[in-house]
């Protein structure tokens, strides 16, 4: 039986990945502060369906907590460590910017040491598409330089995968980085637009449409991320000596590092993604076109070839797929 950590356990992709480590017969030890970023019972609810399971384990705590994270790393021998927690939202960060300070970045070190000096065998953590900021050359690829953050949250994100490629290069930890493109589905997160669209949409309120509508995002559903890093998860890096080190892109390191996006491979258009929606609760919306909000980028858009090439997987749902499981979820969720 593997032993899993898996942080962020009562957060969206935490729980969904949780759930499936479980029915596959691991050992999951998750963790999560049950902070109220977002409404906490949505997040008691996705962990008390964990705790069905014989074989899950809870602990509240938080990534910050130095001495609490040194304590359970020497308490449990991980097998593996899944790192999903973090403070996310990039609108949310020109507010409360020390949130992700703390979150993202101290807490990111105190995995990265317990993994260190527990010898754990394959860190998987949580990146973002963010990281791509003001890149307009599409799609987004990991070869491509990530030099300018247009968020806190991205910085952040972008600074993790440069502190566990340190740790890859110095400790011999194998670190790999999941770059997540606009994940949506069932149990997803209430401050996300396929949420606060639906709830909007069956209240009879009209939306925020940023941009003026001019909008796209790879939309990718949560069990094709799911299955993105189940796969990952089994392929654990080795260095590479034939790696030219000449800085042209992020593969250029010999260390057991690697990055790879998740997305569904195709940006649509943010109209169409809220026409779908439309379509699945049988009613229309207003919108209120608005300019671009600071810290968001126009396109998303993932290139997957890396992660098709090495775990032989590109996720595929499409929208009309997902956001009718989304919605047919919500309806029972909140009885609506």
């Amino acid at each position: 039986m593997v032993k899993v950590l898996v942080t962020g356990a009562a957060g969206f992709i935490g729980f969904h990945l949780s759930q499936r480590l479980l029915v596959a017969g691991s050992e999951v030890i998750g963790l999560d502060n049950l902070n109220d970023y977002y409404d906490v019972n949505l997040k008691k609810a996705r962990l008390a369906k964990l705790q069905d399971h014989s074989n899950f384990k809870f602990y509240k705590l938080d990534l910050a907590d130095r001495e609490g994270m040194a304590a359970l790393f020497a308490q449990e021998c991980f097998d593996l460590v899944v790192n999903l927690a973090a403070q996310p939202g990039v609108r949310y960060s020109l507010k409360n910017p020390y949130a992700y300070i703390d979150s993202n970045i101290v807490g990111f070190i105190n995995i990265l040491e317990g993994c260190r000096h527990s010898k754990v065998k394959h860190l998987v953590f949580a990146s973002s598409s963010s990281v791509y900021g003001a890149n307009t050359k599409v799609p987004f690829s990991v070869h491509d330089k990530v030099d300018h953050p247009v968020s806190l949250y991205a910085a952040t994100k972008k600074a993790n995968e440069l502190m566990a490629h340190t740790y890859s290069h110095l400790y011999g930890v194998p670190t790999t980085g999941l770059r997540f493109f606009t994940v949506y589905g069932p149990w997803g997160r209430p401050d996300m637009a396929p949420f606060l669209f639906t709830k909007a949409i069956l209240a009879g309120n009209p939306i925020d449409v940023f941009n003026y509508g001019e909008m796209r995002r790879d939309f990718t559903y949560i069990d094709d991320i799911i299955e993105g890093i189940i796969r990952v998860m089994d392929k654990i890096p080795e260095p590479n000596s034939t790696l030219s080190g000449d800085g042209s892109n992020s593969e250029t390191s010999n260390a057991a590092y690697k990055l790879y996006n998740i997305g569904n491979h195709q940006s649509v258009e943010l109209m169409r993604f809220i026409e779908v929606m439309e379509n699945c609760l049988g009613m229309k919306v207003e919108k209120n076109l608005l300019p671009m909000q600071p810290g968001d980028i126009p396109v998303t858009y993932a290139d997957v070839d890396d992660l098709a090439r090495d775990v032989d997987f590109r996720p595929n749902t499409p929208i009309e797929v997902g956001v009718e499981r989304f919605v047919s979820w919500y309806r029972s969720y909140y009885q609506v």
